[in-house]
């Protein structure tokens, strides 16, 4: 769904029954046909904050390690991805060892400062997949890349993302807006409106229609199961480094508003909390 900038870009809360096709995220749709080849049936990936991932499914064989990369300051690593192939970026915190083993057991979380790993992985799901991320269904991918960061899951959360299909006729996401984007340049942006128990989407669409790559987070309460509790927009060369929307009360500084326009850094994905 399109937004426009003459119209209110309030986010109706709770909308969780939204058909399906609605998951394609990009500004325009149209539809596409069922695809002929229904080998791939579903995969399904477990992680917690420190890895230990886990690949399951009945389709686990379309899936192949595409390496392991350390990370930054909440930077991306750009991994290739073969053209027909859909790309899964799993980020964590490293596997701990010896002393720091027991020293981060009564931690829940490492030290924000500790370098992540992000570990990808590439699938042949022939045509449209379904990503379920902890149960609920947030976007519907071709040829594309999906992002998953599990270091807030803290020491015995796990994350579930699940990738199946095709089933049916899939919305046609229209990236043709983005062409021409740079997407190692820094530049503007006008932070959209979000509400929290707002469809993932509703969501989507807008980050989308600013050329923006996201990456989802799973955490539990704060609204309806399987809606957005909150987007951060990553801020280029600020002090503070995320427009977190819908604004906290501690986070309504001048200029990270809804309607405002940041320059924002395309290295970090903007993040995308679901509730589990």
């Amino acid at each position: 769904m399109r937004s426009h900038p003459h119209r209110p870009a309030a986010l109706v809360a709770g909308a969780v029954p939204l058909a399906l096709a609605l998951l394609a995220t990009g500004c325009e749709t149209s539809t596409a046909p069922t695809a002929t080849d229904a080998s791939f049936s579903s995969v399904r990936f477990t992680l917690g904050a420190r890895g230990d991932i886990q690949v399951a499914g009945t389709s686990r064989t379309a899936v192949t390690r595409a390496g392991d990369r350390t990370v930054t300051g909440g930077r991306a690593y750009p991994f290739d991805r073969p053209p027909g192939k859909l790309l899964v970026v799993l980020r964590h915190w490293p596997s701990p060892s010896g002393q720091r083993a027991a020293r981060d057991a009564v931690r829940l979380l490492p030290p924000p400062d500790d370098a992540a790993i992000e570990s990808a992985y590439l699938v042949d799901t022939g045509d449209w997949a379904l990503a379920e991320l902890d149960g609920h269904p947030v976007q519907w991918l071709r040829r594309d890349t999906i992002r998953v960061d599990a270091t807030k899951a803290g020491a015995v959360g796990r994350t579930h993302l699940t990738l199946s299909g095709p089933r049916g006729r899939r919305p046609l996401p229209d990236g043709r807006a983005c062409e021409g984007v740079d997407p190692v340049v820094n530049r503007y942006v006008v932070l959209p409106e979000v509400e929290s128990g707002a469809a993932v989407p509703e969501v989507l669409a807008r980050l989308r229609e600013r050329c923006l790559d996201v990456q989802y987070v799973s955490m539990p309460g704060g609204g309806p199961r399987g809606t957005v509790r909150s987007i951060e927009i990553p801020v280029a060369g600020h002090t503070a480094p995320v427009a977190e929307l819908p604004p906290t009360d501690g986070s309504r500084a001048q200029g990270r508003l809804p309607g405002d326009k940041i320059l924002t850094d395309p290295s970090r994905p903007t993040t995308v909390t679901v509730i589990r």
